[in-house]
């Protein structure tokens, strides 16, 4: 990353939804700066880990009439424009403060943008269970906007801010490409039909993995870039289950590539080029059959998503093996 550090990781815990409501379930994390505590119910033995950052968005949160399955709040303290704040400094449980979407966005979003801006691809990625509130961390729901769709508004107020104070200086270009893996299948979401067996998936020796036919569309404003995602949303494959209503069936990538174009920094005619591709992946949650109730295609996806989430861990276990130690030759099983 442009400030040195390549990896960060965060979790985020969630107001308790209908069904665990339902079963009287009991809070069992706390969280306090970057360390989060998970207890144990049974015999109140606890357990920390320290990450980057820790999330509190179970309580402490003022909210308004809009509707997302897991939060409820009193419509006195409703918000007239539908986001949810934070009530007040240490308001959640045990003092914790609520983390809203752009504190998130402020954390997390905002150094991926930070590289692309730099010329440096960047991933991020929401991982865990279904129904762990991961969509709502990426992609929002109306007001409650998420990382994606406050990345894509960010990248055009800068180039705008860069035309304003440079107008004959800087060219920009961002394009965006949507893909859903479901099944173990590539589907372009950009596409209301695709190939069947999917799309394919190949190493390209200039540019990288690339998908062979994905749709990239060129985009000028925010406005462009929410339509085409709105659009592609719609084609996304989600289902309901015992654990979630709108259960993600498959895994989503969204791609943002940004191009700026330095003119005749070089020389008159000599122009320097800073290309970037940042990767937003809404993830599939990991899910037992035996939770969620899944049976025939149902269950067939969620043994392929589990797969899935099984490859990226020893991926990324592999990973962290090889940057610990770099002297040491490590197979990392991306095929």
């Amino acid at each position: 990353m442009a400030d040195g550090e390549s990896v960060r990781v965060a979790v985020r815990v969630r107001p308790f939804n209908q069904r665990e409501k339902d079963r009287d379930s009991k809070l069992c994390v706390r969280m306090l700066g970057p360390t989060t505590t998970v207890i144990n119910p049974e015999d109140g033995k606890d357990k920390s880990f320290t990450f980057d950052f820790s999330y509190w968005s179970h309580d402490g949160y003022d909210n308004c009439a809009v509707s997302v399955s897991w939060i409820e709040i009193p419509r006195e303290r409703m918000r007239p424009d539908g986001y949810n704040e934070c009530g007040g400094e240490g308001m959640g449980t045990d003092g914790a403060t609520y983390a809203d979407q752009k504190k998130v966005f402020d954390d997390l979003g905002q150094g991926v943008l930070n590289n692309a801006y730099e010329g440096y691809n960047s991933c991020l990625f929401a991982y865990g269970q279904t129904g762990a509130g991961k969509s709502y961390s990426m992609v929002g729901y109306g007001v409650n906007k998420g990382i994606v769709p406050i990345s894509c508004d960010e990248i055009f107020k800068r180039i705008e801010e860069q035309k304003a104070s440079s107008p004959d200086k800087y060219q920009f270009q961002v394009t965006i490409q949507m893909l859903e893996i479901y099944n173990e299948q590539v589907r372009d979401l950009f596409s209301k039909t695709n190939p069947s067996g999917g799309l394919k998936v190949r190493m390209n020796p200039k540019s990288g993995v690339e998908v062979v036919g994905l749709t990239e569309w060129p985009v000028g404003s925010y406005q462009e870039i929410d339509e085409r995602i709105e659009t592609a949303t719609k084609n996304r494959t989600v289902a309901s289950t015992n654990m979630n209503a709108t259960s993600s069936r498959a895994h989503t990538v969204v791609t943002i590539t940004y191009t700026q174009l330095e003119l005749n920094a070089k020389g008159p005619g000599k122009h320097s080029e800073k290309k970037a591709k940042m990767n937003l992946v809404d993830l599939a949650g990991s899910e037992r059959a035996e939770s969620t109730g899944a049976t025939g295609d149902r269950l067939k996806e969620g043994a392929a998503i589990n797969l899935s989430l099984t490859m990226l861990g020893n991926v990324i276990t592999a990973l962290a093996e090889r940057s610990n130690n770099p002297n040491k030759k490590v197979l990392i099983p991306y095929d």
